[in-house]
């Protein structure tokens, strides 16, 4: 399988299967374009390939490499995998109340609780049995509001890094914090201790105030950018500050070009997924495309000349990329991650906590329920019908399991919308990434 597609003016084909990538010219493209169609109708390419002068037998050279229009590997399996990572959310409350927020502005629709120093630690040590021979592994605090709950944070990585060297572990720690409330003290252990760091601001000041608000209706933003600020700006560990768009701020690209120029160098803002009265619908989409093109262009220009920074959606790997395993996975849900409610439940991911039929265990239990891992296990792109066929499906892996069951009611039904963002956003960066490595050469 290939998909051609353009991108600021370049013509480029990509070979599904191996992940290879040509610029081609016009002529050459438009051929190559023309044998993308005949292989979608089902026709001979071989066929077609012998028809041609020499365009053609340098269209056939590719494919006898193994560069153009590859076969599946019909051997493929999947391969077997560990517990990893586990987002352990310290808790289940909240000092924001954004309009949007799968927890219910925190509670995960239950009671507003925060996770015992005992739970933490019982959870540090049930990823450690889990783990196999994996040496390292993944914490991410998370809520809520993690900060709510800063002692008992110090505590379990207190816990973890005096019993990891026993165990031949190494644990790296995140934590993901609205940065609302954040002290000196936090602030200096956080950037001592926290391996990555991710602040949510949904960009400019009226955009982040109308659906970050504090529990009292305020707008958070002046708060949450001084914050930020403090706690990012000089650095040097990995960070991320992250954002939400919806349908109330199409205009996004200014958003996210905010947020760069308040200093931050790594930003992600992510659409939002819901049914509610900012859902991002397919009337908005071409929309959202020209947005990503004109993002595109200004991100490509302030690389160029300097003043750069990454957007997380538009960095891709050309030359090596992910394993296996998350190419047809994704993030491991319910696999390789877990996360940990208050009560010492286990559940696949952060946004099932709470769902029912999706506990896992419980940190205070020996091993998984194998009949809820078993539907996660099978979530992967081989399984899914609307995936089979598509050219995408080796980079975003079958899509985010909740957001297929947000939108969808199930793990393995494709969010449409989401994959039209998705693909969207590939083209760009896979012809950006070309592009930069031609002018590199």
């Amino acid at each position: 399988m290939i998909h051609t597609f353009t991108h600021n003016g370049a013509g480029f084909v990509l070979d599904v299967e191996t992940g290879s990538v040509h610029m081609l010219d016009g002529e050459a493209f438009e051929a190559v374009r023309r044998l993308e169609q005949i292989e979608k109708d089902g026709g001979d390419i071989d066929a077609a390939l012998k028809e041609g002068g020499p365009l053609m037998e340098e269209i056939s050279a590719l494919k006898s490499e193994g560069l153009l229009f590859s076969p599946p590997d019909e051997d493929a399996g999947m391969p077997e995998s560990v517990v990893k990572a586990m987002c352990l959310h310290l808790a289940h409350d909240c000092n924001l109340r954004c309009d949007y927020c799968f927890a219910k502005g925190g509670a995960f629709a239950g009671r507003r609780e925060l996770m015992s120093a005992q739970t933490a630690k019982a959870a540090i040590d049930f990823l450690i049995s889990v783990s196999g021979k994996r040496r390292n592994l993944e914490i991410d605090f998370f809520g809520g509001e993690p900060l709510l709950n800063f002692e008992v944070l110090k505590e379990t990585v207190s816990y973890a890094r005096g019993i990891e060297a026993e165990h031949g572990k190494n644990f790296r720690f995140t934590v993901t914090t609205n940065a609302y409330r954040v002290t000196d003290e936090m602030k200096e252990y956080i950037n001592k201790e926290m391996n990555n760091i991710v602040v949510s601001i949904d960009g400019r000041p009226h955009v982040h105030d109308a659906v970050r608000k504090t529990a009292g209706g305020r707008g958070s933003y002046a708060r949450v950018a001084e914050n930020a600020k403090a706690l990012l700006l000089n650095r040097e560990g990995e960070y991320y500050v992250r954002g939400t768009f919806t349908a109330d701020n199409l205009d996004f690209a200014e958003d996210v070009l905010h947020v760069a120029d308040m200093g931050f160098s790594g930003v992600s803002i992510e659409p939002v997924v819901t049914t509610g009265a900012n859902a991002i619908k397919e009337e908005h989409l071409p929309a959202i495309f020209a947005e990503y093109d004109r993002l595109a262009a200004e991100y490509a220009r302030r690389r160029k000349n300097g003043s750069g920074f990454t957007f997380f959606h538009f960095m891709v790997d050309l030359g090596a990329g992910p394993c296996r395993l998350k190419r047809v996975r994704g993030c491991g849900a319910g696999t390789e991650y877990i996360a940990v409610a208050p009560t010492g439940d286990i559940y696949p991911c952060h946004q099932f906590v709470g769902k029912s039929g999706y506990r896992l265990g419980s940190v205070y239990e020996t091993g998984l329920e194998e009949s809820v891992a078993k539907r996660f296990e099978d979530c992967n792109i081989y399984n899914m019908e609307d995936c089979k066929n598509c050219w995408a499906k080796y980079y975003c892996s079958g899509g985010c399991a909740a957001a297929n069951y947000n939108i969808n009611g199930d793990i393995q039904k494709p969010y449409r919308i989401g994959c039209e963002m998705q693909r969207k956003r590939l083209e760009i960066a896979i012809g950006m990434a070309a592009l930069e490595r031609m002018e590199d050469e």
